[in-house]
């Protein structure tokens, strides 16, 4: 079936795979009929949340392999079983990551992270009236994972001085702030 601009996907093919990613070499034919070739990186889809507590803001500063760096980042995780529910999946990895129960979630993004090679679907929460219960952390990342507790009202300066530069982490911190005021 043709999309609104004209592409078909004649065919795909696995090209490798991981325990969560698979890399498909897909095979489309332009509206011109031009044979085009895509490698797309297939993900289960993520979740993130920004977690308030008082007047401060949850975020973990952790090692990322893919840009050899410490990033400081809001907790964040991918979608770990077929199916599973994505507020599910938020309350976990916020326990995991943070060490927090949350009171209310509220979505406030739900967006591809980088449409032009992955299909990745994340969605952010705003987590309110947070409890503390026992850190979990999974793998050595996020076991020698910080967690950062940050004032709300240097946010916009952390973001604006490049302490935060992590897209999910961007999108979710200046919607909460806009919601938040």
């Amino acid at each position: 079936m043709a999309s609104p601009q004209g592409f078909t996907v004649i065919g795909s093919a696995t090209v490798a795979a991981t325990s969560f990613l698979r890399i498909e070499r897909m095979h489309l034919a332009a509206p011109d009929g031009t044979a085009v070739r895509r490698d797309v990186v297939r993900h289960p889809g993520a979740v993130a949340v920004v977690a308030v507590v008082g007047g401060a803001v949850a975020l973990i500063r952790q090692y990322r392999a893919a840009v050899d760096a410490d990033v400081l980042e809001i907790p964040a995780g991918k979608l770990d079983l077929d199916g599973e529910d994505p507020e599910e999946a938020v309350r976990r990895e916020l326990a995991e990551e943070a060490g927090l129960v949350p009171g209310e979630l509220r979505l406030l993004a739900d967006f591809w992270s980088a449409p032009g090679f992955t299909d990745e679907r994340m969605r952010v929460y705003l987590a309110t009236g947070c409890t503390p219960t026992d850190r979990i952390p999974h793998g050595v990342e996020e076991e020698a994972a910080e967690v950062v507790m940050a004032p709300l009202e240097d946010v916009r300066a952390m973001i604006a001085g490049g302490a935060i530069r992590d897209a999910k982490s961007l999108v979710g911190l200046l919607m909460a702030l806009g919601e938040l005021g």
